[in-house]
């Protein structure tokens, strides 16, 4: 009977990701939570990320900080503004697709062998000369596939040091970065040919080889141009985040986990912020909920992530209904 008293006024603890494209993870553990307290019961909001875009704003909610902005470049080399984060404790957060970003070049003008890392450099400068010693680059959803080339020019040419380590949301090495992820940035066969030329040519040269060593590939190659050439150090992007974030902890003490993505599906558990969510709850004997734009997951995967419950909903009203039903 006292367990079943702790439970009810145990928190509920709303751990999503992005919807990509329409939601941040932020919006949506917002709605998610408005909906568990609809119900009647209390709900803790913990956005999640997994080194991609949304990976600042997750730790600025959970550690505090600030945004800044400063000037860049974007891939293709125009200039705009752009956003960093500078954390509470000091540590700034850069995420390569605030300047480098996919999703900043239309899709006609996407040029996958020109695209350049230059902004990304540009804003882990800008970071250093706010004051942080110590920077964070999530690299996720670059339109890039130069190896980090040019943010080490940037980097080089400020003449600045940073100890760097690079959230990665994939664990592709970086041999197979062009084939694997340029098709996805505008890249024909005969353009991903020359990219992995180039990034060949760029790993022979390095310092230190990045061939052969997993999450090299992330960015664009931009994880295993860091790691080369400024001896980043490299880390898994959903479990170090969950892990700065104070997730198990946070699991243990909630009386279940409610956590999402838009597209629930077999990539989910190939380092996914929901992904990781699951299991760990699995693992530690926490019931777990996911709330997703769409449920497209095979039944294999269904079964490790072991989900207590699915919904779907796609608009924060619905979230909102899912979080009420949930409760």
């Amino acid at each position: 009977m006292r367990q079943d008293r702790w439970w009810l006024r145990a928190p509920v603890l709303v751990a999503p990701d992005k919807f990509k494209g329409t939601m941040t993870a932020t919006e949506v553990a917002a709605a998610i939570a408005a909906g568990v307290r609809d119900g009647g019961r209390s709900a803790e909001e913990l956005p999640v990320a997994d080194g991609g875009e949304g990976t600042a704003d997750a730790l600025l909610h959970a550690l505090g900080g600030d945004w800044r902005e400063a000037e860049a470049s974007d891939a293709l080399g125009r200039p705009i503004e752009a956003r960093f984060a500078v954390l509470d404790d000091g540590r700034a957060v850069v995420e390569a697709a605030e300047a480098s970003g996919l999703a900043r070049i239309p899709e006609g003008e996407r040029d996958a062998f020109a695209a350049s890392s230059r902004g990304t450099g540009e804003l882990i400068v800008a970071a250093c000369e706010a004051g942080a010693s110590h920077v964070l680059l999530a690299v996720g959803g670059t339109a890039t596939t130069d190896a980090g080339a040019a943010a080490i020019e940037a980097l080089d040419e400020a003449r600045v040091d940073p100890q760097l380590t690079v959230i990665c949301d994939v664990r592709t090495p970086f041999e197979h970065a062009a084939r694997v992820f340029a098709p996805q940035k505008g890249a024909e066969p005969a353009t991903v040919k020359r990219l992995e030329k180039r990034l060949a040519a760029f790993a022979a040269k390095a310092p230190r080889d990045p061939r052969g060593v997993a999450l090299t590939g992330a960015g664009g190659g931009l994880a295993g141009g860091l790691y080369a050439h400024r001896n980043a150090k490299l880390v898994p992007g959903a479990p170090f985040v969950l892990d700065t974030l104070g997730f198990d902890a946070r699991m243990r003490a909630a009386a279940f986990v409610v956590t999402g993505e838009g597209r629930l599906d077999e990539q989910t558990l190939e380092g996914k912020a929901a992904g990781e969510v699951a299991v760990r709850c699995r693992q530690a004997g926490v019931a777990c909920h996911a709330v997703v734009g769409r449920d497209a997951i095979d039944d294999f995967s269904v079964r490790v992530l072991a989900l207590d419950g699915l919904f779907e909903a796609g608009d924060p009203r619905a979230l909102r209904r899912a979080g009420a039903e949930l409760a």
